[in-house]
């Protein structure tokens, strides 16, 4: 398994733990990234990866980033599932789309890889169909942003 493919497990798996911590919802945000660090440096530890390592450095940018544009995230994730309502996705298949959607939006990593990278951790930490219904969703989106940069639609 590749440095990368470990540093997306690890933030989805952050993002994971986070959906169970207690934070005031009018401060979301702040309480989210108050409280990542510390998951993530246990994560590390359990997985027996030096904190200040690549795969480290990656995971946090993911998580820090996914927490700071969370309620673009989840907007975009909710359009994209307007037959579901966000609290009825699973929390992990919610986690791996929501890291996988701040990637397809905000970083230049190619979009086959931000999918099949989706669609592999799904299968390997939640379930087959987890996988595809990611594949779904983020293929939709894809479609979206290159639309987008055609200028025929708005995200």
């Amino acid at each position: 398994m590749g440095q990368r493919r470990k540093a997306r497990e690890m933030a989805v798996q952050c993002l994971y733990s986070l959906e169970f911590s207690e934070v005031d919802k009018e401060y979301r945000e702040y309480g989210l990234l108050n409280e990542y660090p510390e998951i993530l440096l246990s994560l590390a530890k359990q997985e027996h990866i030096q904190p200040n390592s690549p795969v480290c450095a990656f995971a946090e940018e993911l998580v820090k980033n996914s927490i700071i544009n969370i309620e673009q995230i989840e907007a975009v994730l909710d359009k994209l599932t307007d037959n579901w309502d966000l609290e009825d996705i699973a929390l992990l298949d919610r986690s791996i789309l929501c890291i996988s959607i701040y990637e397809l939006l905000y970083t230049d990593t190619p979009a086959p890889v931000v999918i099949n990278e989706a669609i592999e951790i799904a299968k390997k930490v939640s379930s087959e169909s987890s996988g595809k219904f990611s594949n779904v969703i983020l293929d939709a989106l894809n479609k979206e942003i290159i639309q987008n940069q055609k200028g025929n639609l708005p995200i």
